[in-house]
């Protein structure tokens, strides 16, 4: 293990003794909803649960750190955590004590980083359930969360260290020829894709969410690592519009993975073109 591994490493075990935050707006859904606790389905906690990234990683981690003697499979999908868990357990043990607001509240610019990040972490999630809906796959909601967490670790990075990471931001912004991880390597002392890899290790997340979050291997022909891989690229390369030189990469590899032509990949995405079209 390098020196720059040593350095996630040891910045992710000082999260063990942090309780992770969650969005204020996760806090207050979750709220109204325990106010019927009698009456409350694992399903309706889960759609809460599954908008925010922290939370799911909260309640899958939970989960799968806390599996019973009886349980031989890892906990995949937030409705069967909650399900195992029992709603009592879930509100006893889960419920948000920190909120991420409240933790960037002095500074403005990292939790707008952090919003916009998590908003382009939904838009991939979307997308491929959405194909994997198309492609009739039965856990369309494990390729969900996958996509969801797939830039986490730089989601905790402007959670925990904002000022490092709002470096590297403009560093960027001043010299479009930086590359990504020299930068990183610069400010923080390690690549934020080797914290992500640890984070997996370290929280023992999902043997199939790791495999599906695991983008080292670029020829990797299982359907549903490129499912993810190929909504997380869209999802990052459209963040600003859809004008980015990657996207007509990005159209074809989806058609072929889909079986269909570029301009019913347009339509499925909805993208603003598509009405061209017919």
């Amino acid at each position: 293990m390098n020196d720059e591994i040593n350095d996630a490493v040891a910045w992710l075990k000082s999260l063990h003794k942090i309780d992770i935050p969650v969005l204020k707006q996760t806090a207050r859904e979750l709220a109204k909803l325990k106010q019927d606790e009698e009456n409350l389905s694992a399903r309706a906690i889960s759609s809460v649960v599954l908008k925010d990234p922290f939370m799911v990683f909260k309640v899958l981690t939970y989960t799968n750190s806390h599996a019973g003697k009886n349980q031989v499979q890892d906990i995949l999908e937030v409705e069967q955590a909650i399900i195992m868990l029992g709603t009592s357990s879930f509100f006893a043990n889960l419920s948000p004590n920190l909120l991420i607001d409240d933790r960037l509240k002095s500074n403005a610019s990292a939790l707008t980083h952090l919003l916009k990040l998590i908003k382009r972490a939904h838009r991939a999630a979307y997308y491929a359930a959405d194909w994997a809906a198309l492609r009739k796959d039965l856990h369309s909601e494990e390729i969900w969360i996958a996509a969801l967490l797939s830039d986490f670790a730089e989601m905790l990075m402007w959670c925990f260290a904002p000022e490092k990471m709002q470096i590297i931001s403009d560093r960027q912004q001043q010299d479009k020829s930086l590359r990504t991880k020299e930068v990183q390597q610069q400010i923080l002392g390690f690549h934020i894709s080797d914290l992500q890899k640890e984070l997996i290790k370290l929280y023992a997340m999902p043997p199939l969410l790791t495999e599906l979050m695991n983008d080292d291997d670029k020829t990797n022909q299982h359907n549903r690592v490129q499912n993810v891989l190929l909504a997380v690229n869209l999802a990052r390369h459209s963040a600003k519009g859809w004008d980015d030189a990657a996207l007509p990469d990005d159209f074809e590899a989806i058609a072929a993975f889909l079986h269909v032509d570029v301009a019913r990949v347009l339509y499925i995405i909805k993208h603003p073109d598509a009405q061209l079209l017919n």
